[in-house]
């Protein structure tokens, strides 16, 4: 199983590290960039709307988000650097390594043309060519009575890695931080308002991965599992599980079958964490499930101050190698 990642069928890709994603983007997209002395920072005074690539990156070398940053209906798309379609196989030509005197032979008597000739016929795969990069999904807020909004304003701090969105509503700041933790191994989402019990809010996962299945659990945790899909005659066989829950700083928390409900909190922090059954390119035999809820128990302990300085200390070892 392949394992660089890429953008196909305009989908998230984390690409190793959150500074290398910014890079990318900034070659993608056209914002408002300013730079001086302690400030990198892109900056944009409206939503990505249904724009992919006015989405804001963030990544850990394992999980990608792009962040659309809409007001009423916020779109935060997922992935994992090990979903992909397929599963482990062999699609190399049996008669490659047989041939391969022949061609060289071919090529040291300037028969180049026959060498190429051979070489497409045999060495060229008869099987699969190779497997999708495919998402996770989508982690959709929906923000009730936030149709009419002013002063929006949402940034991506290149020197911090966060996303972060701004706008009032009725008189009422509300702000989004999001960044995708290395050292946590998770995603978090930090909701909060200048004003006392004004965080409300319904979270649901959507995913484009017809093998799936979404839920909530007793503990009120909102959980996504699928499996990837068949391509190029390879069976789909990479699980993948997602699980969102919501530390609340007030307020209530509901569920429904398959949407949390917060209520009323004067701040909430969601932590994410994705993890699949892939071990190796020929070993899909791990328990994704085990996986994510371990990564997601051990965050989960931890407050947002602490989490979000331990991710700036490990993004900052890095991304402050150079000038």
């Amino acid at each position: 199983m392949p394992l660089p990642l890429r953008k196909k069928i305009g989908i998230v890709r984390p690409i190793g590290w959150p500074g290398f994603l910014v890079t990318l983007h900034l070659l993608l997209a056209s914002p408002v960039f300013s730079q001086t002395s302690g400030n990198l920072k892109l900056w944009y005074d409206h939503p990505a709307g249904k724009t992919w690539e006015s989405a804001l990156p963030l990544g850990n070398g394992r999980l990608g988000a792009m962040v659309f940053g809409n007001v009423e209906r916020e779109r935060i798309q997922l992935n994992e650097h090990t979903v992909w379609s397929g599963s482990p196989n062999r699609n190399d030509n049996p008669a490659a390594l047989d041939s391969l005197t022949t061609i060289r032979q071919l090529i040291f008597e300037g028969k180049q043309k026959e060498a190429e000739r051979m070489a497409n016929r045999v060495i060229i795969t008869k099987k699969s060519h190779g497997q999708m990069f495919q998402p996770v999904g989508d982690l959709q807020l929906f923000f009730k009575g936030h149709e009419s909004y002013t002063q929006y304003y949402r940034e991506l701090d290149i020197q911090l890695a966060v996303a972060k969105t701004v706008y009032t509503v009725n008189g009422v700041t509300y702000t989004r931080e999001v960044f995708a933790s290395f050292s946590d191994r998770v995603i978090i989402i930090r909701l909060t308002a200048n004003k006392p019990n004004r965080i409300s809010f319904q979270a649901n996962f959507v995913t484009p991965h017809a093998k799936s299945s979404i839920r909530t659990t007793s503990a009120k945790d909102l959980t996504l599992a699928a499996t990837t899909s068949d391509h190029e005659g390879v069976k789909g066989l990479v699980r993948f599980k997602a699980i969102a829950r919501i530390k609340l700083e007030g307020g209530e928390l509901e569920s429904g079958d398959t949407t949390l409900i917060v209520k009323q909190a004067n701040a909430a922090t969601i932590y994410l964490s994705i993890a699949t059954n892939f071990n190796n390119y020929n070993d899909i035999s791990g328990d994704e499930n085990k996986r994510a809820i371990q990564y997601l128990d051990k965050a989960f302990a931890r407050s947002f101050p602490d989490i979000q300085k331990t991710h700036t200390a490990a993004y900052q070892k890095y991304f402050s190698r150079v000038n």
